[in-house]
């Protein structure tokens, strides 16, 4: 949401920028049509950002894998790059060398681009299982960390004299959190996140090392891929488990502290044998905004 208006990305690739008040359309565009490519195996999942002028997405296609748009009338500013797939990752925008650079993870590689043109800065390979790249970079200090299914792991330092990379180290077993569908969180240089596994790991940057590993909202006993989203407010965090609780909870390098709990929504899908709801929740004015496959919901979290 921006300036009175409202961007959003369908699964399929439909794109849309609406008046914020009314819903009315004020432009709109087909990417998978105008950029002759085809949706990924789980769709178009990374959601367009927002700098200055321009809305920054995932297209696909020869030449277009990322493209930016005048975000007022959805004119094509520029595109750039080409991937076999989109990939699921949101890009990172940050500062290096003191060049701003756009960070866009792919299935087979993991690029640099500037945001104002899509000229390339650096690209280092990658290779990801089932094009599934999924998480937002995560940068710390000098490091970006990006990582994936099956131990696709990645650490690379970032340049200080221009832009490029060194890679740290990559697709190294017992190391680092492979996610899934759980964004990892940074804070004060460690990094809390759900693995492929179905524990919740807190991992030591740049080593790569874990500090510790427990079921942590979710509970232990894991079958696989367990999902907790994980969203902080002031000292506590706040996770909605695939159980369909909301969990009030503290994460630090000593571990995990629940606080308190409560089931708000029931698992209306399935995945691994079991049943699940996987949704990311929204927070706004005190409240909670989270969905299953029957019915929206918002929770009153002010007391």
């Amino acid at each position: 949401v921006k300036d009175g208006k409202v961007y959003t990305l369908g699964s399929e690739g439909h794109l849309a920028c609406l008046d914020a008040k009314t819903g009315a359309k004020v432009w709109a565009k087909e990417l998978k049509v105008e950029y002759k490519t085809k949706s990924a195996l789980w769709g178009y999942a990374a959601h367009p950002m927002i700098d200055g002028k321009k809305l920054i997405t995932l297209a696909g296609g020869e030449g277009s894998h990322v493209i930016a748009l005048d975000k007022d009338t959805g004119t094509e500013l520029w595109k750039s790059q080409t991937q076999p797939e989109q990939g699921y990752s949101p890009p990172l925008i940050t500062e290096a060398a003191g060049v701003r650079q756009l960070i866009v993870p792919g299935p087979t590689a993991v690029r640099a681009l500037n945001p104002e043109t899509g000229e390339r800065l650096w690209t280092t390979p990658y290779s990801a299982t089932s094009g599934s790249m999924i998480m937002t970079p995560i940068r710390s200090g000098d490091y970006v960390f990006v990582a994936g299914y099956q131990t696709k792991n990645l650490l690379v330092k970032l340049a200080t004299d221009k832009p490029g990379v060194t890679v740290e180290w990559k697709d190294k077993k017992g190391y680092g959190v492979s996610p899934v569908n759980v964004q990892p969180f940074l804070q004060d240089g460690v990094v809390y996140g759900y693995d492929e596994s179905g524990k919740m790991y807190a991992v030591e940057l740049p080593s790569g090392k874990r500090i510790w590993e427990g079921g942590g909202p979710v509970g232990e006993d894991p079958k696989g891929s367990e999902t907790a989203f994980i969203v902080k407010n002031g000292d506590r965090f706040v996770f909605f488990t695939e159980t369909g609780h909301l969990v009030f909870g503290k994460l630090s390098p000593k571990g995990y502290e629940e606080v308190s709990r409560a089931k708000v929504l029931e698992e209306t899908n399935s995945a691994f044998g079991r049943k699940v709801l996987w949704c990311q929740p929204a927070f706004a004015n005190k409240h909670c905004y989270v969905r299953n496959d029957k019915e929206l919901i918002c929770v009153d979290l002010a007391k």
